[in-house]
């Protein structure tokens, strides 16, 4: 049974990689479809805990559809992936430009995925911006 949890654990964490590879570079270079890739149809998606869930991919596409027209500049990088049975995690970073003002944002949080061995069911995302400045730091764009 422990070498199951091991195999099990162990093709989550890729699977994991690969879905958050897709997602991340989709945000970095704006584009939508790598970004959208990972979702299932019916695909849950959460921005933080204090909004509504995204349910299927068509409300994932708009909500992702907006970021493009607010961000530019985009840096997304996320770290180690952890996995436990179906889930996974991980930290990420995300440095902006915000469009409107050209104020630069650094974003950091954690992502939490389930998913159904192929592409994400439902993703969860808890961030905060940790500083707002007007150049970027050096190495952060």
């Amino acid at each position: 049974m422990t070498n199951d949890i091991a195999a099990e654990t162990d093709a989550t964490r890729r699977l994991g990689g690969q879905l958050m590879e897709s997602f991340f570079e989709g945000w970095s270079k704006e584009k939508l479809e790598p970004l959208l890739s990972i979702f299932h149809d019916e695909g849950v998606f959460l921005e933080t805990p204090h909004t509504a869930s995204l349910k299927g991919l068509p409300a994932i596409r708009r909500y992702w559809s907006d970021v493009p027209l607010h961000q530019s500049e985009i840096t997304a990088t996320y770290g180690e992936i952890f996995a436990a049975g179906p889930w996974f995690s991980t930290e990420f970073k995300v440095v902006f430009r915000r469009r409107r003002t050209g104020e630069w944002i650094d974003a950091r949080g954690a992502v939490f995925c389930e998913t159904d061995g192929e592409k994400v069911t439902e993703m969860r995302m808890y961030w905060h911006r940790l500083k707002v400045r007007s150049t970027p730091a050096s190495g952060d764009a």
